[in-house]
């Protein structure tokens, strides 16, 4: 299969490397933040922390908290409330991962073994519902009614980008806008609502709120892009994920918006087969990447991600130029420059 482009290019290992940055900037918040989803993991079931301990290894570069931790110490935070709160992001995002891998009968989560696969659909789902608790107890124990209104308006918006998933899904008519309102919802959401915080526990001023939700949002739908393109890319497997799984599922993102409504009415009817129907061979994956590389769908739609990249650098303009800004906006490059 063909890459979206080139091996990784010094443009990515920069990337890379300025969200070790980041990293490395939150690193003792971080550990902070790992100790607390450890012990909230804990119950005298044992099922619930050997499950909910195999999702949570598997999580990758925890950026949702990380952004938390960043938005905080960006506007000068002193205290230690960010902590919980980035634990809590953590949390609940690893609970939706549970929920999702049920609902999309995933077999593999960051080239593992999911939940699901190893431990049934019934106990995942229940301990996802645990962890979604075990969030709110952490938003309790912090005592703002404005930190509850944020993140459980998060949870809602999340739960309704799922359902609007479900209603989209195998429909090839569906629009850029509706496919954008998805992503939004399912996992801008939290991206904003994790940035927004740090501000929040600050004590900011709603306009630094507002500009750190509108970087967390943009950022979030440039992430997702880029996602859904490497699904259809050969660089997947560098990032230990499967190739064509969004295509397998009938999942309508933009790389196939594209491509259906950039193609003749023959390609329109190969979509329709494999997507709605689900009606695949063997190689129709092959044929489908190609359709998006003749038609330039992915790297239409990397040009969106970069749109969306460059909305959330503009949305830091009011802050400071320091380490934190720049690691930030490096974050950005992290998500967008993965497609190479």
């Amino acid at each position: 299969m063909v890459a979206i482009a080139s091996t990784v290019d010094e443009k990515a290992d920069h990337a890379a490397k300025g969200l070790d940055g980041l990293l490395a900037l939150v690193k003792d918040d971080l550990e902070q933040v790992n100790r607390t989803i450890v012990e909230h993991m804990h119950s005298p079931i044992a099922l619930i922390p050997q499950l909910a301990g195999h999702i949570i290894a598997a999580g990758g570069k925890r950026l949702r908290p990380v952004l938390t931790l960043a938005s905080a110490r960006l506007v000068g935070y002193q205290g230690d409330r960010h902590v919980k709160l980035a634990a809590v992001i953590e949390l609940l995002h690893t609970a939706t991962l549970l929920h999702d891998d049920v609902v999309d009968e995933s077999e593999l989560r960051r080239g593992r073994a999911s939940a699901n696969a190893l431990f049934g659909n019934q106990p995942s789902v229940l301990v996802g519902d645990f962890l979604f608790s075990r969030s709110f107890e952490l938003m309790v124990e912090d005592g703002s009614l404005t930190v509850l209104s944020i993140l459980s308006r998060a949870s809602s918006i999340i739960a309704e980008g799922e359902v609007l998933q479900l209603i989209t899904a195998n429909d090839t008519e569906t629009t850029v806008e509706s496919y954008l309102e998805v992503i939004c919802s399912k996992t801008a959401a939290l991206f904003a609502a994790a940035c927004r915080i740090g501000a929040v526990v600050a004590d900011r001023p709603k306009t630094e709120e507002d500009a750190l939700s509108a970087y967390g949002l943009s950022l979030g739908i440039a992430f997702q892009l880029i996602d859904d393109a490497l699904d259809y890319s050969s660089q997947q497997a560098v990032l230990g994920k499967t190739i064509g799984d969004d295509f397998r599922e009938g999942k309508i993102t933009l790389p196939v918006i594209h491509a259906f409504h950039a193609g003749d009415e023959e390609e329109k009817i190969f979509w329709r087969r494999c997507l709605e129907k689900l009606d695949q061979t063997e190689s129709d994956l092959d044929h489908a990447i190609s359709l998006l590389h003749k038609h330039g769908s992915l790297e239409a739609t990397i040009d969106y991600a970069r749109k969306y990249g460059d909305d959330a650098r503009a949305a830091l303009a009011i802050f400071p130029d320091n380490a934190v800004r720049q690691s930030m906006f490096d974050a950005i490059d992290f998500c967008v420059d993965r497609a190479y």
